[in-house]
């Protein structure tokens, strides 16, 4: 009864400071999602999923907090490599040189690539979003005990952070969680629904684990119209960890990040382009454009408390389609080069 007293007062303290709060709105809307879901006739099991599920959230948005502003690549791969094994050594260079550039390193922290990943990256530079399987999934030595180690009840809450934390994704060869993995990344992409970012598909010197399972995707699903062969533009197949770690950094040298505000999808970017170049993309990427035109422009007036808000823009009615087609115009606008806007970290968000 103490513990049912105490939620009552802590929840009454709330509400009435939910129009004070920072993020008031959101609060009062989760608050009323549980109250409507307690009034229905939802099953004991619906309660645990629930319950579990914020369980997992509420510990990732505690360990990530602290390193918002910092990017991070999401490591992918097998459990079940070897650490004698070329693919190993791949991911261990790999995470070795993506942190000398500034990024952090996510795995999930299982054996294998993920060791190799978190071995390469050193703790300090890695995070390990564990779940609890029957077999093969322990956090490795090289994360466990770490506070940057996060326990996760489902895959679905797992695989939410994943994606939303990472700035960049990497794929090793695996088995079938790589291949889930690597298709639903895709998917979001190639919906809009996470990204833009670069996806590197990394294998061994002269392996063909990508290259044949990029060969069933351009003869199987391309060439029968199943997906837009621009859609081939979300990924890179490389053998080689400078170009790897080239197509990641470069992918950030003049694009920012990007959002949508009302109908306007903007681009925020490090520098601001000429007007040359502006009248280049909109001839080359007008077709990615509802109506009207590209223009650069400032911080929209929903943008002006952002803390990127000094950052120039490239703003355009965007037909939420061709995102193969946006890669490659993000790719054409870091080839504009220049120096970036100054005091901003290259790598921090």
């Amino acid at each position: 009864m103490d513990d049912l007293a105490d939620l009552k007062n802590d929840l009454l303290a709330t509400i009435d400071r939910l129009p004070s709060m920072t993020h008031g709105k959101w609060i009062q809307r989760a608050l009323e999602t549980i109250l409507r879901l307690s009034e229905t006739e939802i099953d004991r099991l619906d309660w645990k999923i629930l319950s579990a599920s914020i369980g997992d959230m509420e510990r990732a948005f505690q360990v990530f907090h602290p390193y918002r502003h910092v990017r991070k690549v999401a490591v992918f791969g097998s459990a079940r490599t070897n650490d004698t094994a070329p693919e190993y050594q791949l991911a261990y260079d790999f995470a070795q040189a993506i942190t000398q550039q500034g990024f952090m390193t996510i795995t999930g922290a299982g054996g294998g690539i993920m060791a190799a990943a978190n071995a390469g990256a050193g703790a300090e530079n890695s995070f390990g979003l564990n779940i609890q399987l029957p077999y093969e999934q322990g956090a490795n030595k090289y994360i466990a005990g770490d506070p940057k180690s996060i326990p996760f009840k489902y895959f679905f809450t797992r695989k939410l952070f994943f994606l939303r934390e990472s700035d960049a994704i990497a794929l090793f060869p695996g088995g079938f969680g790589t291949q889930d993995e690597a298709l639903e990344t895709l998917t979001l992409c190639q919906t809009g629904r996470y990204g833009p970012v670069p996806m590197v598909l990394i294998d061994r010197r002269g392996g063909t684990y990508w290259r044949d399972w990029d060969s069933y995707l351009r003869k199987n699903l391309a060439a029968t119209g199943l997906i837009g062969v621009e859609d081939l533009s979300l990924y890179t197949i490389t053998d080689d960890i400078q170009v790897a770690v080239e197509t990641i950094r470069t992918f950030y040298q003049v694009y920012h990040s990007s959002r949508y505000v009302g109908e306007q999808f903007v681009m925020r970017l490090k520098m601001a382009i000429s007007d040359r170049d502006l009248e280049l993309l909109n001839r080359e990427f007008g077709g990615l454009v509802s109506s009207g035109r590209i223009v650069q422009t400032t911080a929209l007036a929903d943008e002006l408390e952002d803390s990127i808000s000094h950052l120039p823009r490239l703003a355009f009615k965007f037909d939420r389609r061709d995102f193969g087609r946006l890669y490659q115009m993000i790719g054409k606008i870091n080839q504009m080069g220049g120096d970036p806007c100054p005091n901003t970290h290259p790598e921090s968000k």
